[in-house]
């Protein structure tokens, strides 16, 4: 179905399955419409003579097109438009507009409103059809496009995405050898946010940017980077620098997720006292990057690493919960004593 989007040309099959909603008071008019429809081929339609019962038929229908009479009781055509505004904007269904009125402010007026056509009382079979026809193509060949521009973008998000976990990746087997630390990291730093209640799609999103926190081992030398001993202040000064490397890396990119990433890979190293990389303390320091700090150390503890053996986790997770409100956000060590611990090793 997306290939017809190259040519503008919709099968027409597709226009087939096309949903009419007809409003018109006048039951003869209503079926005249609805003979002409089904003649041509269009099986999906719901007709109405009160337009009262227009919105909730709209929204249970979910129809492609409006066909809707001006003049009727209760309420007009425009009402009926005012009404629906905010679906016609979202959906971009188009409204045939049908009168016997065919002065200029009628017609003025349903075009503001919303209206895309009109269709002049007594109706035209052959002009019904032809304009009914033309207004599909053009609503049915905007959503092809449209899903075929989501298509398209969704494959560079997720040719992006692979390139940077491919980065984590790399820079996870500089100094461990699992190669597991940011994939751990993520599930981590989702289950805390989720722990904290979180809405789910910032657990999503902290999720899996939590897995970039590190890219920017990737710019820090071999020699400090596995280092088995103590850093000299000169080393660790620029071992602190993967912090910036990493948001860098991440910069500039207008998707929500990688913004994400690179405020956690700037912020990730701060501690909730002000103690941190960049001194930045408290409320000031991004939640996201409170998150993933706690994360990081408990994975970074309970992990072998060129300069240190492994941790117990329960060694592990007394000295987080020691450090509450002095290296970690106390909310953070919280939510995180509520998780099962030896299933964050996995």
């Amino acid at each position: 179905m997306l290939e017809a989007v190259l040519t503008r040309e919709v099968p027409n099959d597709v226009l087939r399955q096309a949903r009419f909603l007809i409003v018109d008071d006048l039951p003869a008019n209503v079926r005249l419409l609805e003979s002409i429809l089904r003649n041509a081929g269009y099986e999906q339609i719901r007709t109405t003579t009160d337009p009262r019962l227009t919105a909730q038929m709209f929204q249970d229908f979910q129809p492609d097109m409006l066909l809707l009479d001006i003049n009727m009781p209760y309420m007009d055509g425009f009402d009926v438009m005012r009404l629906l505004k905010t679906q016609l904007e979202i959906s971009g269904i188009p409204v045939i507009v049908l009168t016997a009125d065919v002065a200029a402010d009628t017609k003025h007026k349903a075009l503001k409103k919303g209206a895309r056509d009109f269709l002049t009382k007594p109706f035209d079979e052959y002009e019904v059809l032809l304009r009914i026809n033309n207004l599909l193509e053009t609503h049915f060949y905007s959503m092809l496009l449209e899903a075929k521009v989501k298509e398209r973008t969704q494959e560079l998000e997720n040719a992006q995405m692979e390139t940077l976990n491919r980065l984590a990746l790399a820079s996870d087997y500089r100094d461990d050898q699992t190669g597991c630390h940011a994939r751990r990291v993520g599930r981590t730093s989702g289950l805390i946010a989720k722990a904290m209640g979180l809405p789910r799609t910032q657990i999503d999103l902290i999720t899996q940017a939590a897995s970039l926190h590190d890219v920017g081992k990737i710019g820090i030398s071999d020699a400090i980077l596995l280092k088995p001993g103590r850093y000299t202040p000169e080393e660790f000064s620029a071992m602190k620098a993967h912090t910036e490397i990493g948001a860098k890396i991440l910069s500039g990119s207008t998707s929500p997720m990688l913004q994400l990433a690179e405020e956690i890979a700037l912020y990730h190293h701060e501690n909730w006292d002000g103690t941190g990389y960049a001194g930045i303390s408290g409320a000031d320091i991004p939640l996201a990057g409170r998150i993933v700090a706690l994360a990081d150390c408990f994975d970074a503890l309970t992990h072998e690493r060129p300069y240190k053996e492994a941790w117990p986790v329960k060694k592990a997770v007394a000295l987080l919960a020691n450090e509450s409100g002095s290296k970690f956000d106390p909310r953070v060590v919280e939510a995180f004593l509520t998780l099962d611990h030896n299933d964050l090793m996995k």
